[in-house]
């Protein structure tokens, strides 16, 4: 397949028609809701959403509400023609690529908000975010009704919100979450880490290292306040310009912990050159972390 011949779709009706025909022979979809921007971690979606299911499909929009005010919408790196060779290359069977007045025709009357889970850590500072994704993914899950809708790790807090989502909505899909896939510094990849200058990507490479060491103390049998102290001041010192949050939470509520008794998660949203990063790794019963 080339990206001159990969089938791409811009309206409901047309998306419907194609994935009702595959419905009609028994066929498994697996649906990758992306922003664009392709790297080599949507790639391990689309992989694994072929692994899954007999069709997968990649929709791709900048979706306008989960944008704030000052927030980098306009600025959100396009490429349809590089993301269609990508996605080309995989075999992927249709891209679904709607426009912002096909999603939310007359503007947005109707809004999807997840309580508790999408309540702190990144709402703290995108207070619209979580509404904004929930709403989207709504939609697309109504729109495309795949069996499987997979979902990177790197977005841990959205994750949740996600299953949480399709759970209390009785939608029947399986929300499969992925691994983060890292570069060789173990940056999480992200279509923002385009935007970093050769230092700040340098800076944001020690990200992860931080977490690590963060997480061995806490193994180790520090104060978990400590350790997280020590570790927001450990990155400033790294030269990240803020910390938004660096926070031991409950692996399946989110719950704020102070001591690793449970499976847990050790979560990071810091900021370097204009650019916000976020992170997480795992810490299972006793501080081990992987």
């Amino acid at each position: 397949m080339t990206a001159d011949t990969i089938i791409s779709v811009s309206t409901i009706s047309d998306l419907r028609i194609a994935v009702e025909a595959w419905r009609g022979c028994g066929e498994t979809i697996a649906l990758v809701p992306t922003m664009g921007g392709l790297h080599a971690g949507h790639l391990a979606l689309v992989e694994a959403a072929r692994r899954l299911c007999r069709r997968t499909v990649v929709s791709i929009f900048v979706n306008p509400t989960q944008f704030g005010a000052g927030e980098d919408f306009e600025s959100y790196p396009r490429d349809m023609a590089r993301d269609r060779e990508m996605l080309a290359n995989l075999g992927v069977d249709l891209i679904y690529a709607p426009s912002a007045a096909e999603m939310y025709p007359g503007g947005v009357a109707t809004e999807v908000r997840v309580s508790k889970l999408g309540e702190g850590l990144c709402a703290v500072q995108r207070p619209h975010h979580f509404p904004g994704v929930a709403t989207v993914v709504a939609k697309l899950l109504g729109q495309c009704r795949p069996h499987v809708a997979l979902f990177g790790e790197k977005d841990y807090q959205q994750l949740l919100v996600i299953r949480r989502l399709a759970r209390d909505l009785d939608l029947d899909v399986e929300i499969h979450g992925v691994p983060t896939v890292r570069e060789s510094d173990g940056l999480a990849m992200s279509s923002r880490n385009a935007g970093l200058s050769a230092n700040g990507r340098a800076v944001a490479g020690r990200l992860n290292h931080l977490l690590g060491d963060v997480a061995r103390r806490i193994a180790a049998g520090d104060a978990v306040a400590e350790a997280l102290a020590r570790g927001r001041d450990a990155l400033i010192d790294l030269g990240f310009e803020a910390v938004d949050y660096l926070e031991l939470r409950d692996a399946e509520t989110l719950a704020l912990l102070d001591e690793a008794t449970r499976p847990a998660r050790l979560l990071a949203a810091v900021h370097i050159d204009g650019c916000r990063l976020i992170d997480n790794i795992t810490l299972v019963s006793g501080g081990d972390m992987y």
